[in-house]
């Protein structure tokens, strides 16, 4: 059975059972996030909202949000408006580059944020795609906790590939 990611993440825009579809089937097809309880919390227009819950399997030696933890909420959550953004069917998506800055440590849930233009998608990605075949394009992904006190940024740069270009053998 084949998923169709972009009607999932348009379903889940409404909310409600989309939402939940969505993170089902996003538990099953990266399942490192699932013990974690890495879940998208919101989908919007041109955000996505992932979570990272506040347990004991997330928390560090001093009980705060492992610092890996908040890394890869700020990593699905870019990864995730990318390719609902560029067609997921069309290009592969692959992240080459990570970097956090860290401001506060996380005692309570995370929420990483991102947000992507159409204008962005159109003049930085698409263009170059449609020119060179390949595309690299960072987002900056911010994370607050419940307090809104601001935990980190997250920046992950990411190639973006026609299928039809991506060679798996040497």
């Amino acid at each position: 059975m084949k998923i169709d990611l972009s009607k999932l993440l348009a379903d889940a825009q409404k909310g409600g059972w989309g939402l939940r579809k969505l993170n089902f089937v996003m538990s099953r097809g990266i399942p490192f996030n699932k013990p974690h309880g890495i879940v998208v919390h919101r989908v919007e227009e041109d955000t996505i909202t992932t979570r990272i819950p506040y347990k004991k399997r997330n928390l560090n030696h001093i009980k705060g949000v492992h610092a890996c933890g908040l890394a890869t909420v700020g990593e699905f959550c870019s990864g995730l408006n990318l390719l609902r953004k560029v067609e997921a069917k069309k290009y592969r998506l692959i992240m080459q580059h990570l970097e956090v800055e860290y401001f506060y440590q996380a005692r309570k849930t995370a929420y990483a944020r991102h947000t992507l233009s159409e204008q962005t998608v159109k003049n930085e990605i698409l263009e170059k795609l449609n020119a060179e075949g390949v595309c690299y394009h960072t987002c900056k992904i911010e994370i607050h906790d419940e307090d809104q006190n601001h935990l980190c940024n997250v920046f992950t740069k990411w190639q973006i590939k026609e299928w039809s270009k991506v060679k798996t053998r040497i």
